[in-house]
């Protein structure tokens, strides 16, 4: 049991997931992460500028076109096997009992973000936690046009791989020394910068709540 959740705890941390398992756990992981709904604790977006920082220090020994053509493919395919899966449950989807890798409360946070951005969801997504897990699945159950969903989904991987990638990238050539320093903090600002839209909803959802109630009373 204790090396289950040492493992897991290696899948939860950006520079663990690329030294130790390297390039092709780097894609396994933005596969899982944009497809597979147990997959949305993983960490993306930091990951993603992580693997531009260490292509640019060369400790992640890749061609910066072929990490960001494998990433971009790897965030394609997690999609559409997102999407497949919606496609099969359906509605049952929501009637699924909840375990420590699957929340109801993300698939209807996901039908929220769908609902006032249509199929922009898919791209916008992208840069949010959980939405970018559950986004192509709810696609799937509300049976989102195929063609539709795979120009939101190219454009989508690759807006969101070419942002945060090349950004670590350029911050590694820029300043090759002083990054090592800092790293950790790039990686907390990521951090805070992914989940505060998400803090900001829940402020929002509970202030609506309260004057609701008193709207009630």
């Amino acid at each position: 049991m204790e090396q289950f959740w040492e493992h897991l705890q290696n899948l939860t941390d950006a520079h663990s997931i690329i030294s130790k398992g390297g390039f092709l756990l780097l894609l396994v992981v933005v596969f899982a992460e944009t497809g597979l709904f147990f997959g949305f604790f993983l960490p993306g977006d930091y990951l993603l500028v992580l693997a531009g920082l260490l292509c640019a220090m060369h400790v992640l020994h890749v061609n910066i076109y072929v990490l960001i053509l494998s990433l971009v493919a790897a965030g394609i395919l997690g999609n559409y096997t997102g999407y497949w899966f919606g496609f099969r449950t359906g509605p049952v989807l929501f009637k699924r009992n909840e375990s420590l890798f699957f929340k109801k409360r993300y698939v209807a946070m996901a039908q929220a973000f769908y609902a006032r951005y249509g199929g922009m969801a898919l791209v916008l997504g992208r840069f949010f936690p959980i939405i970018r897990t559950f986004a192509p699945i709810f696609a799937g159950v509300v049976r989102l046009n195929i063609r539709k969903f795979s120009i939101y989904n190219f454009a989508g991987s690759i807006a969101w791989v070419n942002t945060l990638t090349l950004i670590g990238f350029f911050l590694g050539r820029r300043y090759p020394e002083e990054i090592k320093y800092y790293l950790k903090y790039v990686v907390f600002g990521l951090i805070i910068l992914t989940t505060l839209p998400f803090i900001i909803a829940y402020i929002k959802r509970k202030v609506i709540r309260i004057e609701t109630g008193k709207e009630n009373l």
